[in-house]
């Protein structure tokens, strides 16, 4: 069974204006899958050279990703590494194989 909570892992991406972004909440049935994910991403981040902002609790993370200054849409760059993240909790963990 997998850790994230529900089919969508939390909350689908959402974007926001003012300034514009996109947004998504993500939730773990404990701590130990949520630091598997955050490492993913971390992993993710180094590779593409884009860095969400993340704040997170026990069993929950909420990413950011700010689209550039100006900026009248969402760049395709920002639409494929949320896409990528998604793809991050298909992924089972090392005890869900």
């Amino acid at each position: 069974m997998s850790a994230v909570m529900g089919e969508t892992g939390g909350h689908p991406w959402r974007e926001r204006a003012r300034p514009l972004r996109l947004e998504r909440r993500v939730e773990f049935s404990d701590y130990e899958a949520l630091r598997t994910f955050l490492d993913r991403v971390a992993e993710l981040s180094e590779s593409t050279d884009l860095y969400p902002n993340q704040s997170f609790g026990r069993t929950y993370v909420n990413l950011t990703l700010f689209a550039e200054e100006g900026a009248e849409q969402i760049e395709a760059r920002l639409q494929t590494f949320a896409q990528q993240v998604d793809a991050l909790l298909d992924v089972p963990s090392d005890g869900e194989r």
